[in-house]
């Protein structure tokens, strides 16, 4: 069994904490994606996990075995850099088989492992080519495969897709969603790229500053974030927030966002926002819950009109950007239904989907 657990995990440089006592468990054949932004300690976390850095203080456990002491080859552990690291006087066949002859694998072996590799890969015709012959995509197919073909207990991903373009990184995030499925093997993948994570990932490790901010599945992250920073992290176009105020009204609750735009709050939440009546808050709603006027009964969908500032057509919708109070935001419309810019647009939105953060905690209520 290929479990990882991360007991107060601390890694200092000088005085500076990269990683801050963080506490993770890694299911066997789970695969979890490490997201965040620069410097927040993700790859930090991979490199102790990989035996590549060392630990300041706590424990990492791989199956039955804390593998503090352990040495890097040691681990059953395969890393697929960002840059490839391929050699580039050896053949695709020969940069795959590599490791395998360094343990001293049998001819017969190596050649069973990197034919199924290139096989799961679709990289079978390009084993006698050189890397320089190759495109991005492939070089990372075959960094892929030289992980692959060492069969370990746990793969480790170091932010692969960075160096392809956009077109290609949608389709390797595809090919490496297919191989996980095939290969039932522990992964842990750091990205920067928050749609990666959420389209690749079974649960998502969100870091900031060195701690873990929240660990969900892609849609708890999406639907129910439990910080200001997971809130405006996760989802893109990021969620809107705009400053409000809590009043109670007739019975219930509703937030003010502007002098003249007032919404009632789901019935559902009094309980949960009554504390916060009278206090300055902070109102999130993500764009989608934001749309053009449409049909409804749903006692938690409300009209309201603004001046459209910016269009940004986007094919299957338009990102309208509007003024509430002093905020601009960002919502979402369908193409035909849109005003230009500079006239009054209608618009509806869908309180079932708002979230209230105290500014001073930045936790979600």
């Amino acid at each position: 069994m290929a479990e990882i657990q991360l007991r107060d995990l601390w890694k200092y440089y000088d005085d500076v904490a990269a990683v801050r006592g963080i506490n993770l468990d890694i299911e066997h054949n789970e695969f979890i994606a490490l997201v965040g932004p620069s410097g927040c300690g993700k790859t930090t976390t991979l490199r102790m996990i990989a035996g590549l850095e060392d630990i300041t203080a706590g424990d990492i456990s791989v199956g039955d075995r804390i593998v503090n002491e352990v040495a890097p080859k040691d681990r059953d552990i395969a890393m697929v850099f960002q840059n490839y690291a391929l050699y580039p006087h050896m053949s695709v066949f020969q940069n795959m088989s590599f490791g395998l002859k360094l343990r001293k694998t049998a001819k017969e072996e190596i050649e069973r492992r990197v034919n199924l590799a290139a096989e799961i890969l679709n990289i079978e015709e390009l084993l006698e080519r050189r890397p320089k012959q190759l495109s991005g995509g492939q070089r990372q197919r075959v960094a892929m495969g030289r992980a692959i073909v060492r069969d370990p207990q746990v793969f480790l991903f170091d932010e692969p897709l960075s160096n392809l373009d956009a077109k290609l990184r949608v389709q390797m995030r595809t090919e490496i969603k297919k191989i996980h499925q095939r290969v039932k093997t522990t992964v842990v993948y750091v990205t920067h790229d928050q749609v990666e994570a959420m389209t690749l990932a079974d649960r998502i490790v969100v870091m900031n500053e060195g701690v873990i901010e929240q660990v969900g599945s892609p849609e708890e992250m999406y639907d129910a974030p439990e910080t200001l920073f997971v809130a405006a992290f996760i989802g893109s176009p990021s969620m809107n927030f705009i400053p409000c105020r809590v009043e109670a009204n007739n019975g219930g609750l509703s937030v003010r966002l502007s002098d003249d735009l007032t919404f009632p709050v789901p019935g559902d939440r009094n309980d949960r926002y009554g504390s916060c009546v009278g206090k300055e808050m902070l109102f999130g709603i993500r764009p989608e819950h934001i749309t053009d006027k449409r049909p409804h009964t749903d006692p938690t969908h409300h009209d309201f009109t603004s001046d459209v500032i910016v269009l940004e057509p986007m094919g299957i919708d338009t990102m309208v950007f509007i003024n509430i109070g002093e905020t601009e935001i960002t919502t979402r419309s369908r193409p035909r239904a849109v005003s230009q810019v500079g006239e009054t647009m209608d618009f509806t939105i869908d309180m079932a989907h708002m979230h209230l953060i105290d500014p001073e905690t930045e936790k979600v209520l």
